[in-house]
């Protein structure tokens, strides 16, 4: 199964991009073909309005889209998984869809259409937390939730 993770915002620091992909690493192997795609922020500006900048972003989210695609959307008001639930998630999507694409956010969240899109809604903590961070987040328990599925010791 194809995972995409969908992430707005580009040029990460060397940190974000070395822990997300020691994980990605990780799940090679695995039944999960993982591809990031990075698209960019609207520009912000002094004037200019957020319900503006969160419309140009879907729009190059949607560009990422294809038919196929199970969407995803990761929100801190949806509803709070646990490690457990994201491995049956992974489960029920390998079973169910040839591809997932899983979409983080901008720094002003994600426009209502998408939200309305998606087939799923899905949030990791009621906290927020810096975006660059999610991926490593995310990825890992992608990794945890496989270790679930295959029964290794990681999740331990």
């Amino acid at each position: 199964m194809k995972i995409k993770i969908i992430a707005l915002g580009q040029k990460m620091p060397g940190w974000v991009n070395a822990g997300f992909d020691e994980y990605k690493k990780r799940l090679n192997g695995s039944e999960i073909q993982l591809e990031l795609i990075e698209l960019p922020i609207a520009k912000r500006g002094k004037t200019g309005s957020i319900s503006v900048w969160l419309e140009e972003e879907a729009k190059r989210v949607k560009a990422k889209l294809t038919d196929q695609d199970h969407l995803v959307v990761l929100d801190i008001t949806a509803k709070l998984i646990s490690t457990e639930d994201l491995a049956e998630k992974l489960d029920y999507w390998q079973q169910n869809h040839k591809s997932v694409a899983l979409l983080i956010g901008g720094p002003d969240g994600i426009d209502s259409t998408l939200k309305k899109q998606a087939g799923e809604r899905i949030s990791f903590s009621k906290m927020t937390f810096p975006h660059p961070l999610v991926r490593i987040i995310l990825v890992e328990q992608l990794y945890r939730a496989m270790s679930i599925l295959k029964g290794h010791p990681y999740h331990k």
